[in-house]
């Protein structure tokens, strides 16, 4: 198959022609031009005449004078070959041991709280070994840190700006486990930032395809001569040498330094940090290098760099609660397990050995099983957690490990904007972390006439107590500078049809040096409780990757433990017959 599809053109004369939306071959190339709004699908036998493609450069520069100024550019790649790395096979290997585990003559009942991706994944691989999870969610809506509303328009607007990468093996399983790997976007092979010095424009590490890992990213840091010199780049490839010899254990030592000051102790300038960290660690955990541990950002320089597709980034086709969140439930229900939205935990209900009684809800309703498990962000466990339980240095660890807060901003504009891409964009702004432009990227946000701008504001402390008009305006000031022929701070350029202001006061914890001894096993010293999160130990850190992963260890110790939980309810019989 093409690497860029077949491309198909046609005037829409104002109109949104959605045929096949959620058709896998339908969305493969398109572009926009200055005199047409062009939709290009593959496989469409309506929209027109084929025609021929050019270059990729010749789509991205849009400078030759024989082609009209191409300024967006929007190409869907196939599925990277990621199914044969060690890391996929052992994320797979892991879920088979579910399915294939022996049948448990005695289901357990699993009480879950949260549902988000954690939770989810928690229930979705108890349910494959046989068991009973009743999964509990909060809200209305399911998904925690990846969910999504609705508008009156119909609009969607999500609690962040999600990426799957080639490096998430176990979410990249749980796509194939579902069926559903044809609702990722796969994206060309680059990261694209933005130049602050050079309003407008953007600079490219592009990893070629014929070159393994780690030669096509050594090649990509080495054809980038707009953001660092050859002796910065000598100097960054030295001060690396000893993660690159040390292995995972220079990594974990890694836990009590900022990256700031790793950069300067490995006598790395400055200059590297201001012109690649601050925004890799925005991206990361929404925090500056002043804050963020090291072992942060060598953890995904390791995926990156080891895994050829790792860094190759993927978009949902469309919003989280329906096309990923919404497959895992059916899953989960198909085998017996329930998914119960609105139904928020008050309290924490104890034996008079510690072991949980229940789960209290805020209606008065209790719910019992024979295994609990919390799968809420840390700081809501922190404020459930019994007292009896506090002094437990497993749980009291837990002080350290805070939420980040972090702000997602939607932009709704009166035209289409030309100067962005078909992909994440790296702002570098002083207040802007990452941004894309959903009406080109994803399927489902479509709009072959205006832009929906997602952007993630972070950091966000200083910001997140500020009025939504306080931060759209802070926004639209760091927008001009990123679409200066396209958009002015007072409004006198591209107009703002509406925007989504959506915070979250604590979301991921905040990776900050020192917090690692911190993080939780999933099975806790309370007998018959759990946890689940990308907080516990896990080794992908604050990521959806590490939210799956550590439902799936979560699911694991469970069926470890089956044995001792089947014993537990005619153990608790008896000791309710002596009373």
């Amino acid at each position: 198959m093409s690497q860029f599809g077949h491309v198909s053109a046609v005037n829409l004369r104002g109109q949104n022609n959605l045929n096949n939306l959620w058709s896998p071959q339908s969305w493969r190339c398109c572009y926009l031009d200055g005199k047409i709004n062009t939709l290009s699908f593959a496989s469409s036998d309506a929209m027109g005449r084929k025609l021929k493609s050019p270059s990729v450069r010749a789509f991205m520069t849009g400078s030759r004078k024989d082609v009209s100024p191409l300024k967006v550019v929007c190409i869907d790649y196939p599925r990277p070959d990621i199914d044969s790395t060690v890391n996929y096979l052992e994320a797979a290997y892991l879920s088979s041991s579910f399915r294939n585990s022996p049948r448990p003559n005695k289901p357990l009942k699993i009480v879950i709280a949260g549902a988000g991706l954690a939770g989810l994944s928690t229930a979705k691989y108890l349910a494959d070994a046989g068991h009973k999870p009743i999964l509990l969610e909060g809200r209305d809506v399911l998904g925690g840190k990846v969910a999504a509303w609705k508008d009156d328009d119909g609009d969607w607007y999500e609690t962040g700006l999600h990426i799957f990468f080639g490096a998430y093996p176990n979410v990249q399983n749980l796509f194939g486990e579902l069926g559903i790997n044809d609702r990722l976007q796969w994206k060309e092979h680059s990261m694209i930032f933005a130049m602050p010095s050079k309003p407008g424009e953007f600079s490219r590490f592009d990893f070629p395809e014929v070159l393994p890992a780690p030669l096509n990213g050594i090649w990509a840091i080495l054809k980038n001569s707009e953001m660092l010199t050859w002796p910065e780049k000598v100097k960054f490839a030295i001060g690396l040498l000893p993660a690159i010899i040390g292995g995972q254990s220079y990594v974990e030592a890694q836990d009590g330094i900022t990256v700031k000051d790793w950069m300067r102790k490995q006598g790395i300038p400055d200059r590297v940090t201001d012109e690649v960290f601050i925004a890799m660690s925005k991206a990361l955990n929404f925090i500056n290098p002043d804050e963020l541990s090291m072992q942060c950002i060598l953890i995904a320089l390791n995926r990156f760099l080891q895994e050829k597709h790792g860094s190759k980034m993927a978009f949902l086709d469309g919003n989280p609660p329906e096309r990923l969140c919404m497959p895992i439930v059916d899953h989960i229900t198909s085998q017996g397990g329930e998914v119960r939205l609105n139904s928020r935990i008050q309290k924490i209900e104890l034996n008079k050995d510690g072991s949980v009684k229940n789960f209290v809800l805020n209606n008065g309703n209790t719910v019992e099983g024979d295994a609990y498990v919390f799968a809420t962000p840390v700081d809501i466990l922190k404020l459930l957690l019994p007292e009896d339980w506090k002094e437990i240095q497993y749980f009291r660890k837990l002080d350290k490990l805070v939420g980040v807060p972090v702000i997602n901003v939607h932009i709704w504009f009166d035209r289409k904007l030309k100067n962005t891409y078909d992909h994440l964009l790296f702002s570098r702004s002083s207040l802007l972390s990452v941004y894309a432009d959903m009406s080109v990227t994803c399927k489902e946000y479509y709009d072959p006439n205006k832009s929906m701008l997602e952007l993630v504001f972070a950091p966000a402390e200083e910001w997140i107590s500020c009025s939504d008009t306080e931060i759209i305006d802070a926004t639209m000031k760091e927008l001009a500078k990123l679409f200066p022929n396209e958009i002015a701070a007072d409004g006198t350029k591209a107009k703002i049809v509406k925007y989504h202001v959506v915070k979250t006061p604590r979301s991921v914890y905040k990776t900050v040096p020192g917090s690692e001894p911190c993080r939780p096993l999933q099975r806790s010293p309370i007998e018959g409780f759990y946890l689940a999160g990308d907080y516990t130990k896990q080794k992908y850190l604050a990521s959806m990757e590490g939210a799956v992963l550590s439902g799936k260890l979560c699911a694991q110790a469970i069926v470890q433990d089956y044995e001792l939980l089947a014993a537990r309810e005619p153990k608790k019989l008896a000791e309710a017959s002596l009373v």
